[in-house]
């Protein structure tokens, strides 16, 4: 019997390899779009730009899992396993953690003991991150009482910033404020864009002063800034990079990031962006997360 089974959500964008690799259980979350099905593209981002050029004004729509579905979940992993761990999406963001917790109460009294759920107020690669951060702990053999202790400590120490090419997708699924999606439209007007970002959970401007030209370098002055004490201090840092049908800006991103932190600074991995989230930043995405490790 296992002694520790991870649970994710779809929404922690992490290559399939490295969940694969650690036997990790996703639960998938629910992406609806009655016009989705009949427009042409390779994934969501594509068939997004083809629906605007065609004039289609329905959004895709996305939906947490159910407490059923969390339920269910719980019960065939508490089967094989002494206890188990659940990571979500910020709070903030979804449902997803809220309906985990409602899964988890329909459990029997034991069970409820052996299932522990964390919210990582984070979302894409860096839930991935926080992702990666439990397996470690969890492979390193210690009590899942002071895994979830550590984990929770470890939330704000993930960091995630990133450049729209359009707000509208956040602002229309009511994950950005009105105020703060007018602004980044104004800014587009003159050649600027704003670095958004999470601040306890919740999406916000980081940078208001930003080239919207060159993205990839936008974003890694961000980085190089942010982590400069840590840099300074010798510490290792990791990066993931996620992207919306932006695999060109992510690779550069990535290319800088090697090139001028050639020690110190380990690139995880870069991954495109799960439709689920997708759905709401729109194509065109480019998020730069880190961590201290």
């Amino acid at each position: 019997m296992k002694k520790i089974e991870l649970i994710i959500g779809e929404s922690a964008d992490i290559p399939e390899e490295i969940i694969e690799k650690h036997q990790m259980v996703v639960v998938p979350y629910v992406v609806d779009w009655r016009d989705g099905d009949t427009i042409e593209g390779e994934n969501i981002y594509q068939k997004m730009r083809k629906a605007e050029e065609k004039g289609i004004e329905a959004l895709p729509k996305t939906s947490q899992p159910s407490p059923w579905t969390f339920k269910f979940f719980f019960e065939e992993e508490l089967k094989n396993s002494e206890k188990i761990l659940c990571i979500t999406i910020s709070s903030k963001l979804s449902g997803g953690y809220n309906s985990a917790c409602q899964g988890k109460g329909t459990l029997s009294e034991e069970e409820q003991k052996r299932t522990f759920i964390i919210d990582s107020l984070n979302v894409t690669s860096g839930e991935g991150l926080f992702v990666m951060k439990a397996v470690e702990l969890i492979e390193k053999g210690e009590d899942i009482e002071e895994i979830v202790k550590e984990l929770k400590e470890f939330v704000p120490k993930v960091h995630l910033f990133g450049m729209l090419e359009d707000p509208k997708w956040l602002e229309a699924g009511g994950r950005m404020s009105h105020a703060l999606a007018t602004l980044v439209r104004q800014m587009a007007k003159i050649g600027m864009r704003p670095l958004v970002g999470l601040k306890e959970g919740i999406v916000t401007s980081v940078a208001l002063k930003m080239q919207a030209k060159d993205r990839p370098m936008a974003l890694f002055r961000e980085l190089e800034k942010e982590t400069k004490k840590e840099r300074e201090f010798g510490k290792r840092i990791r990066v993931a990079i996620a992207h919306a049908d932006n695999l060109e800006g992510a690779q550069r991103l990535k290319e800088i990031i090697e090139h001028e932190f050639k020690e110190n600074i380990d690139v995880a991995f870069v991954h495109l962006i799960s439709t689920v989230i997708g759905a709401h930043v729109g194509p065109g995405t480019l998020i730069c997360c880190w961590c201290e490790y």
